[in-house]
């Protein structure tokens, strides 16, 4: 593979090429009228433009991208998270063209990316999955109120194809459940293009689990590790980190092991990630779903096993990939990621575009990853997702990390637009997140304290 196109924007797309160069790879970057003088697009040998935005008429645009592929000789095509990461018609698309596909089997993406069928696969594997029901398409509310019985209350509607926390909606009770279905099929047919919802039951104190895991798409696969997710807001994560703080390791070497079953078990190929909730009180854990990508916190697990997740992707495409074996896997001290956002945490999170007229990230310091795909002087749109940058701190030890987060954070200048720094600061220092006590409700819960922590601004 001597050419990679990389399907993607931003940080990601800066994170993709910098991998091909260290491998010798040329790049191919793709930008919409938007991103003309995007980071991204100056960072590779060679920039396309493919349209507008929004990113239904560029960054989605199935013909357009695989035109400039087959225009630019590349090779490969690389999704990077989002937009057309696991959209299985996009992965056979490219295969047909003869482009080499860098992410698992199209069958892998279209089995796991159907939330109902992948929990059905996952219980084939032995893995627990919550109680759950049938499938209720667009528009169909028949039987809804009986498969919410037997699920039992409180439950999230969830979108069989939805993923990053979008088209999902809790319900406490019976008579809140047909609006909340109805406004969630009416999402997922926006987002996703189905409007097909579930029903699953609802841990209230639950912990979000990860599992990293590589495989080779041959019935070989392993695990590096976990992360922590649980610090989210509308089921958006805005910290991730490694080791999970105050899990016994058992438990957790039982969630990998299952993991890397389930991988095993679908011969998956390239990185992916096992989701699960972990019942805080309890400990009980259930299989979740599958990321069928490289995910956005994967800088964590790289911080911790010393892999290049990317690159590793990228050998395993080319046909270059030297296999390891679990116990070459090895776990070093504890790693943090905080996500920098271009939103206002005062009014409800709202994004908040506009040119970044101060950016200054401590990039000199020791043990801190900064992955970014924007500068000074560049705009955030309002046309994408709003991050700046990802901060990523390493320690010894999970009080190392957050020390050396905490540094960074504070010596981080952003200005011309609204951020979520302060927000970030005022989470790592709440009592419950040092002491590791942490579930998905936190910030919910002490929401109202967090925002009155913050300076003014």
């Amino acid at each position: 593979m001597r050419r990679v196109l990389i399907a993607n924007r931003g940080e990601i797309a800066c994170r993709v090429i910098r991998a091909c160069k260290a491998l010798g790879m040329e790049t191919v970057a793709v930008h919409s009228e938007a991103d003309a003088a995007a980071m991204h697009v100056q960072m590779a040998d060679i920039a396309v433009p493919i349209g507008p935005p929004p990113a239904a008429q560029s960054y989605l645009n199935v013909e357009r991208i695989l035109a400039a592929a087959s225009a630019n000789q590349a090779d490969g095509v690389h999704p990077g998270y989002g937009f057309l990461s696991e959209n299985t018609d996009f992965a056979r698309a490219a295969e047909a063209a003869g482009v080499t596909w860098i992410g698992p089997a199209p069958q892998s993406i279209e089995d796991m990316g159907d939330k109902e069928r992948a929990r059905e696969i996952a219980r084939a594997a032995g893995l627990p999955i919550l109680p759950g029901s049938a499938r209720f398409a667009a528009g169909r509310l028949a039987g809804l109120a009986e498969a919410a019985k037997e699920v039992g209350f409180p439950l999230l509607v969830k979108a069989t194809g939805g993923g990053g926390g979008i088209g999902m909606r809790r319900v406490d009770a019976p008579d809140s459940l047909e609006a909340a279905v109805a406004a969630t099929q009416q999402q997922a047919l926006k987002s996703f293009g189905d409007g097909t919802v579930y029903l699953e039951r609802y841990v209230p104190r639950a912990r979000h689990v990860e599992i990293q895991v590589f495989g080779y798409g041959d019935g070989d696969a392993l695990h590096l590790f976990e992360r922590e997710c649980s610090i989210q807001r509308r089921f958006q994560k805005i910290i991730e980190e490694s080791p999970a703080p105050g899990l016994p390791g058992e438990l957790v070497a039982r969630i990998a092991a299952a993991a890397a079953g389930l991988a095993a078990h679908q011969r998956y190929r390239g990185p992916g990630t096992v989701e699960f909730i972990v019942d805080a009180e309890t400990l009980a854990f259930y299989f979740l779903e599958m990321n069928t990508r490289i995910q956005v916190e994967h800088p964590v697990t790289e911080m911790i096993t010393g892999w290049d997740l990317v690159q590793q992707q990228l050998l395993l495409a080319a046909g270059r990939a030297n296999k390891a074996r679990q116990q070459d896997i090895e776990r070093r001290g504890a790693a943090i990621e905080c996500r920098l956002y271009a939103e206002n945490p005062a009014k409800n999170f709202m994004p908040s575009p506009g040119k970044l007229e101060t950016f200054a990230l401590p990039q000199d310091m020791a043990d801190l990853r900064i992955d970014t795909g924007v500068r000074e002087g560049d705009s955030i749109t309002p046309y994408y997702d709003p991050m700046i940058a990802k901060i990523i701190a390493w320690g010894a030890d999970r009080g190392a990390a957050l020390e050396r987060m905490r540094e960074a954070l504070a010596r981080s200048r952003i200005a011309g637009v609204k951020n979520n720094i302060e927000f970030l600061k005022v989470i790592i220092e709440h009592p419950e997140f040092r002491a590791g006590r942490i579930d998905t409700g936190l910030i919910d819960r002490e929401r109202a304290a967090l925002l009155a922590a913050m300076p003014a601004l």
